[in-house]
């Protein structure tokens, strides 16, 4: 739920809901109190405005006993001057926190109660006409009702009898009344209250505290957790898009890792593979310094080696500088035209040269027509060959080695196959041999050399020339690499 439609809803819940409870509580007040109170006392209302009327509930509360006194007056006027009728009569008025007084003239000859009430403030004969719902109200120290029976007793003499009523012992379930309906009140008010602060922390409270965990995992440099977003609000999608970013931050931060522990190994291979030409290096020049090379030959040897070693030296360095610039991809391409014939057999006398002085023997089949163009950059498709048959030279474990070139006309295409017969890969290798830093034998390629970077350059740089590149071997037989380039054709103008 969105946060403007769960902040409207939250309004209406305050408006609405304690209204709701508080007239639905009223109501099952009101029925509960009315039926109790005319029950109990027999006085009958319909509503609470009639029981919130003072003067009108406390005239009815006493209606009963008026009307009995009012038929006792008429009958026999003389029972009001029996102690014994007036006690009992009295005992029923307290009942209801009222009581009697008889008044025969001006002589009060009983009174069944204390309250302070002056006798100028009972009213005198005949001024109150028989009613038992109505009365007089003495607003005074002590508020009362009094209700009046005017009679003559036997000897002539007039006589009144008064029902007195007071306001300070009202009805014990009507002042209950009000704190049952504060306490209703403020139980509304709980539960009302209750009911948004559940709601509110479910959809607010508890996604801005995963949020807070989450930022403080995040600068703990911990990423191995997940942030859960259950809805469609605007915290969810907050919690969403911080996941987002943590997974981003964990994958880039595994990047950095993977990317840092192969610039580790890319600099111990490279210093590996230093140490040997430059213990070389080393050891004829020292020759010659001291004089071990003393001979023509010998020296003309030793500067060789020493010429080797360093030409060595120099193609790994050539090919970390590469390797850098493959990494932010900023390989400097120079594309041309390029004739396939041409261009490899001149690769092929090159390479020739040096298998020859290895005792390897080489093989060069060209089978695409002699006009067969390419678009290429010349000195990085070089590289690619060197690199491929470079890296077959050093796993070449037979007596007579071989290495065979073959160039195919494949449709669009034309295919690059150089083939040896070298130790092989084993076929659990195969997918990763153009992975960076990736060694099938990590204790042969260490005594062989190499940085482990040579397959992972050859592939980069077809592929930016739109290629493909894939091998395939055979253990103890030998491996061929395959690679594809599209050849070069002219767009004929429309005629």
């Amino acid at each position: 739920m969105k946060l403007k439609t769960r902040l409207t809803v939250s309004f209406c819940i305050i408006i609405f809901v304690p209204i709701f409870l508080s007239v639905f509580v009223l109501s099952a007040y009101q029925k509960f109190q009315v039926s109790t109170i005319e029950e109990t006392y027999g006085v009958k209302a319909e509503n609470y405005m009639e029981l919130m009327n003072p003067v009108q509930l406390l005239n009815q509360y006493t209606k009963k006993n008026y009307e009995f006194l009012l038929k006792e007056a008429d009958a026999n006027p003389e029972r009001f001057l029996e102690q014994e009728f007036l006690e009992k009569a009295n005992r029923d008025l307290q009942k209801k926190y009222s009581y009697l007084i008889v008044r025969k003239e001006e002589e009060i000859v009983y009174s069944g109660g204390d309250m302070g009430l002056k006798e100028e403030d009972l009213p005198g004969y005949g001024e109150d006409e028989p009613d038992a719902v109505s009365g007089t109200y003495v607003d005074g120290d002590d508020k009362v009702l009094i209700k009046q029976i005017n009679l003559t007793f036997q000897d002539k003499k007039r006589g009144s009898v008064f029902i007195i009523t007071t306001f300070y012992q009202i009805l014990p379930e009507l002042k209950g009344l009000v704190m049952d309906i504060c306490i209703s009140v403020l139980l509304i008010l709980i539960l009302t209250a209750a009911m948004l602060i559940i709601w509110i922390y479910q959809g607010i409270i508890r996604p801005i505290k995963r949020l807070k965990a989450a930022t403080v995992n995040i600068r703990q440099g911990n990423l191995d957790f997940t942030i859960e977003s259950d809805g469609n609000d605007e915290i969810s999608e907050l919690c969403a898009s911080f996941e987002e970013m943590r997974k981003r931050l964990k994958e880039s931060s595994e990047q950095q890792m993977a990317s840092e522990l192969e610039n580790k190994e890319l600099i111990s291979n490279i210093a590996h593979d230093l140490k040997t030409p430059i213990t070389t290096v080393k050891g004829y020049s020292e020759g010659l310094l001291d004089g071990v090379a003393d001979t023509p030959e010998k020296q003309e040897k030793y500067i060789r080696m020493i010429n080797s070693k360093a030409s060595e030296m120099d193609a790994l360095l050539n090919e970390l500088t590469l390797y850098s610039k493959i990494d932010t991809n900023r390989i400097p391409y120079n594309f041309n035209r390029l004739n396939v014939a041409d261009y490899f057999e001149d690769c092929v006398e090159e390479i020739g040269m040096d298998l020859e002085t290895r005792n390897i023997g080489l093989s060069y089949f060209n089978y695409t027509d002699n006009d067969v163009m390419i678009i290429a950059d010349p000195e990085q498709l070089k590289r690619v060959v060197n690199n491929i048959i470079g890296n077959s030279m050093k796993y070449l474990d037979k007596t007579q080695g071989f290495i065979n070139i073959r160039i195919k006309d494949v449709g669009d295409f034309i295919q690059v196959e150089i083939e040896d017969n070298g130790r092989g890969i084993a076929a659990k290798d195969l997918p990763y041999v153009f992975e960076r830093f990736y060694r099938a034998d990590a204790s042969r390629n260490s005594a062989t050399g190499g940085s482990g970077i040579g397959l992972s350059i050859v592939k980069k740089i077809i592929e930016d020339h739109g290629g493909k590149i894939w091998a395939t071997s055979k253990e103890s037989v030998g491996t061929v690499m395959y690679f594809v380039i599209r050849k070069y054709q002219e767009v004929m103008p429309n005629e």
